[in-house]
């Protein structure tokens, strides 16, 4: 396990995607295995980030942005399903080795911190695209380049931590652990919305 080798496979992800630049465009997953977890989960953070920046478009139809409104939150608990299933994989891993007394529990699982990854290789390379714009000011290139070491050097202090997590479970200085986020509000069981539309809808059977 190297988080050195998922920013290699982000940033491959991300330079696919933006080959068409199309929110709707078929996705091939290059990978296999844990790396087509990885793969997957940045295309989602991919085309979700591009479905934001539609969204805020000034004169779209409250219709439209309806249903690019129902996308994202489709793709929210595609992201968070595919996030569990990364950390299922690594508790799989992980879980015969015997913790050591003192060994830590982690503020979040090495999934969620996998998944900040993803985002920061996506807001790397859009930061590094205003850096260049031809068609910006100076002060605005500045600027982003500014951001943009930024979040450098906060993906290179993420992947280290992510390596000496993996070091730390390995040695059973770390706790393996996964979590579930229990997200109540797409299921019409839990969501009491949907269950009194439900229930309507029932009731006229």
């Amino acid at each position: 396990m190297d988080a050195n080798k998922f920013n290699q496979i982000f940033e491959q992800c991300i330079k696919d995607y933006h080959i068409k630049d199309d929110v709707n465009q078929q996705f091939i997953n290059k990978y296999a295995g844990f790396e087509g977890l990885l793969y997957e989960k940045c295309w989602i953070d991919s085309v979700q980030w591009h479905l934001e920046d539609i969204i805020r478009k000034p004169d779209i139809e409250p219709v439209e942005a309806l249903k690019i409104k129902r996308r994202i939150d489709e793709l929210n608990q595609k992201r968070t399903d595919l996030v569990e299933k990364i950390d299922d994989y690594l508790y799989e891993k992980f879980k015969d080795i015997e913790p050591k007394p003192d060994a830590r529990l982690n503020t979040e699982t090495p999934g969620w911190a996998i998944d900040r990854l993803s985002i920061l290789n996506l807001k790397i390379y859009h930061w590094a695209e205003e850096a260049n714009r031809l068609d910006a000011s100076e002060e605005h290139r500045q600027k982003a380049k500014e951001k943009l070491n930024i979040l450098l050097q906060q993906r290179e202090d993420l992947t280290l931590a992510i390596n000496q997590l993996f070091k730390e479970l390995s040695e059973g200085r770390a706790i393996a652990r996964t979590y579930k986020q229990m997200k109540m509000y797409n299921d019409p069981e839990l969501n009491p919305v949907l269950r009194k539309y439900k229930s309507k809808l029932d009731s006229k059977k």
